[in-house]
């Protein structure tokens, strides 16, 4: 009776023979499976391609993956922004801009010109500012930011990748923590930036993803520049009123000064709480709070609602150009897992951890990721 037909692998090549001829039943291997004809080989009763066989030990190259988030990138090497224009010379239309170290997908290059995608904008780049392949994917290590979500209740995060080592810090589900890399990569925990410092914790109960600034179209920057206004005019009503219903407070805070007389408000508002501890999921800006639960408590205190989530906060108000060096009273700092308010000169208050509760920090104790303004 015939064999059923099917792709055998190379190491039983000769096993449905071996009664037959007396050979002895062993895997063929990388030498001799070169002597065969180079399009295709025998394998018992069925002649089938060379390329489908799995041949151990052969010498074959193999091409490093690329990660899907990497393939065909073009990010922006300019000072500011490059136009995208609808067709591909600089009398087109502009309908986006991509900023600088933005991500965007090459669809094709055409006469000096790079065709892409990126967010909800398709358009033509100028090749000379945009840089793609090898140096494109090295590029991406740096500005991209590799993001941990957990989908777990609540996540443990350890001192170290061990599940017998001491939780620092505790995580709820949905909360977005920033990895943060690492020359040599431990499988099944990555390390990240929580209010407690830095720790681990383990990839079964995170989902990772790699994001990137992406291309603003022309209606969505004038969405942005709108939100921006009306958020700062509410906010400031707001902080004016509060503003006049403290104005008699007697409370000893330090001396704070900014552009913003608001901003400088909320900023000497916080600093009252110094001293006060750290309770997590707390928003009692006297008997706990932990650090979104502060600056909610903090912003409440002037009219202004915030969400009790550090990774929400870092989409209120509006974006600080130039980052922790253009920071005023009162502006948000945001980290991985954590938010603070500024208060001048290089610091910030905020409800750090249930060691030290809330305190006065430097700013720049860990890496910025960014500076919300409301007011």
């Amino acid at each position: 009776m015939a064999s059923t037909p099917e792709v055998i692998k190379a190491d039983t090549v000769l096993a449905d023979n071996t009664a037959q001829s007396g050979v002895a039943d062993e895997s063929i291997t990388a030498e001799a499976a070169t002597e065969t004809n180079t399009e295709e080989a025998i394998t018992g009763n069925k002649i089938i391609p060379t390329e489908e066989l799995e041949i151990p030990g052969a010498n074959v190259a193999v091409k490093e993956e690329i990660p899907a988030e990497y393939e065909n990138l073009v990010i922006a090497d300019v000072n500011d922004y490059v136009n995208v224009r609808a067709e591909a010379n600089t009398e087109s239309e502009i309908v986006g801009k991509l900023y600088d170290d933005s991500v965007g997908t090459l669809l094709k290059e055409e006469n000096g010109w790079y065709q892409i995608q990126s967010g909800n904008v398709t358009g033509y780049v100028k090749a000379e500012f945009c840089v793609t392949g090898e140096e494109a994917i090295a590029l991406a290590e740096e500005v991209g930011t590799r993001i941990a979500t957990v989908n777990t209740t609540t996540l443990k995060v350890r001192e170290e990748a061990d599940i017998e080592s001491s939780v620092i810090g505790l995580v709820p589900m949905g909360e977005e923590l920033e990895v943060i890399k690492e020359e040599e990569e431990i499988e099944g925990w990555v390390k990240v930036s929580v209010e407690e410092g830095e720790g681990y914790v383990s990839t079964e109960y995170v989902s990772l993803r790699t994001d990137f600034v992406k291309a603003e179209s022309r209606e969505e920057e004038q969405q942005r520049l709108l939100a921006e206004a009306q958020a700062r005019a509410e906010a400031q009503q707001a902080a004016q009123q509060a503003i006049a219903s403290n104005s008699n407070s007697t409370t000893t805070v330090p001396v704070i000064t900014g552009d913003s007389e608001m901003g400088v408000a909320v900023a000497e508002y916080a600093c009252q709480f110094v001293g006060n501890p750290y309770v997590w999921g707390g928003t009692s800006l006297t008997n706990g709070a932990d650090c979104s639960g502060f600056v909610m408590s903090v912003y409440a205190n002037f009219g202004v609602s915030l969400p009790h989530s550090s990774t929400s906060d870092r989409t209120q108000g509006y974006e600080v150009e130039g980052g922790l060096a253009n920071a005023q009273p009162g502006d948000l700092i945001c980290y991985s897992g954590h938010v603070a308010i500024y208060i001048g000169n290089g610091q910030i208050v905020h409800a750090s951890s249930s060691k030290t509760g809330i305190i006065i920090s430097n700013a720049d104790y860990k890496k910025v990721l960014a500076v919300r303004r409301i007011f």
